[in-house]
């Protein structure tokens, strides 16, 4: 086997994540701990930046903060790397999780979808964890009037890109009441 045979099965079998993350502490400690388990680490914080690193890289892994800051959305994001390589295994993480994002980062390309706080474990088992199952427990529990306001609510944040003042607008609440309700709500 030439070197250069032996260099392109190296590159070949390396294991390239990119993560998107706006939170530079977050994304370097996460970074680094995927670091430490084989892989080879590209951040970006927003999809501008995302879609940059796709020139030169191809990525088999993506961990995407669904809340971006400024006017980049983590789900435009899963999208744009979905449209770039089918088979790149996405997962979304989130402090804002809701069913209906779930599911759309889901139609979008996401192959799961992890509330924070979630650590490399959770993430590297969500990447493994590609297929359904239905072994999945149903419970028989209705749905509470604070989980069904929350949705609601997370709804409409995602409508608005998650501007809170048309959001508030939009709901007929106060712009601190509702930074409010989502500081109460918001997983850590």
């Amino acid at each position: 086997m030439t070197t250069e045979a032996v260099l392109d099965e190296a590159v070949s079998n390396e294991r390239v994540l990119l993560l998107v993350e706006d939170d530079a502490a977050f994304a370097r400690t996460l970074g680094r701990s995927f670091e430490r388990r084989g892989y080879r680490v590209l951040l970006a914080e927003n999809v501008d930046e995302a879609s940059a690193a796709l020139i030169d890289n191809s990525p088999g892994y993506a961990v995407v903060d669904l809340k971006l800051k400024g006017n980049s959305s983590g789900l435009a994001c899963v999208q744009m790397l979905h449209q770039h390589d089918p088979e790149m295994l996405i997962v979304v993480l989130t402090g804002f999780a809701s069913i209906n994002t779930a599911v759309e980062a889901i139609k979008l390309g996401a192959c799961q979808y992890l509330a924070k706080p979630s650590n490399t474990d959770d993430i590297e088992a969500a990447f493994d964890h590609v297929a359904g199952t239905a072994e999945v427990e149903v419970t028989n529990r209705a749905t509470s009037v604070k989980t069904l306001e929350w949705e609601h609510i997370h709804t409409v944040l995602a409508e608005t890109d998650f501007n809170i003042s048309e959001a508030a607008r939009r709901l007929g609440m106060h712009r601190r009441t509702l930074a409010r309700k989502l500081e109460k709500q918001r997983v850590k």
